[in-house]
């Protein structure tokens, strides 16, 4: 058997892990140690680690996120309502799986930009596609999409995504054109797709954050019925840093 030729179909049909795990073998001599079964095994899972390693990287650079932030990062110990067993609950990405949204609210600097982040990168960890907006800067890409003709074309692009994550809702005013924006989003997205969103202000003031009173009503339906709530509380977690230090 000519393994240099073995190599070079592997490289021809894009087995990049499967390539190297066959050359390391090869050259260390481990081959010895395996039997047929076990080194056909040994391939694949190199090769499927591979291809999962290049997938994830490529949905995590796509999402754009704000902070580097996984599960496993985040502090259950400080003391801002933050129940553990809840969070933990999302790791198995079921919620994606079912199509269903997250809410996020508390005051500024409680960790709400972290915490999204950290649930939609446990979905780029599952396969799914992510994307991270702060709500002013959608808008105002948005804006700039109807004015330029490509508007339809974001948001196909928006409604593609397995996991969308809406932070800073309401920080800003929100105009008409990003209200029927925001609308349209939620419209083609729900039951199809989950959205994460965060926001300083609880839920009971959104009717008023987003000013018209059918396109609330319409939007709060679609979001806040179908979604999980997560009500952070406490006073700014940068603020605790910043007297340790």
């Amino acid at each position: 058997m000519n393994n240099q030729a073995t190599v070079e179909k592997m490289q021809q049909m894009k087995l990049h892990g499967m390539t190297r795990a066959f050359r390391s073998t090869m050259e260390t001599k481990v081959k010895k140690s395996f039997t047929a079964d076990e080194l056909v095994a040994h391939l694949i899972d190199t090769e499927w680690d591979e291809r999962y390693n290049r997938k994830l990287k490529r949905l995590i650079c796509g999402a754009k996120f704000r902070y580097q932030a996984s599960l496993e990062q985040i502090d259950f110990g400080l003391n801002r309502n933050l129940d553990k067993n809840i969070v933990l609950r999302f790791s198995d990405c079921d919620w994606v799986k079912k199509k269903r949204d997250i809410i996020i609210t508390g005051q500024t600097g409680v960790g709400k930009s972290f915490i999204t982040t950290a649930l939609a990168h446990q979905g780029c960890m599952y396969g799914y596609s992510a994307c991270y907006f702060n709500c002013s800067k959608l808008f105002s890409k948005l804006k700039l999409a109807k004015a330029d003709g490509t508007y339809n074309k974001e948001l196909n692009k928006i409604q593609n995504y397995d996991i969308l994550v809406l932070d800073d809702f309401g920080i800003h005013p929100i105009d008409a054109a990003s209200r029927l924006s925001l609308l349209e989003i939620m419209e083609d997205r729900h039951g199809s797709k989950s959205t994460i969103i965060a926001s300083q202000f609880p839920v009971k003031n959104w009717h008023d954050i987003i000013g018209d009173p059918t396109i609330a009503d319409a939007f709060c339906d679609r979001i806040i019925h179908n979604a999980f709530r997560i009500e952070l509380k406490g006073e700014s977690i940068r603020k605790k840093y910043a007297k340790k230090c």
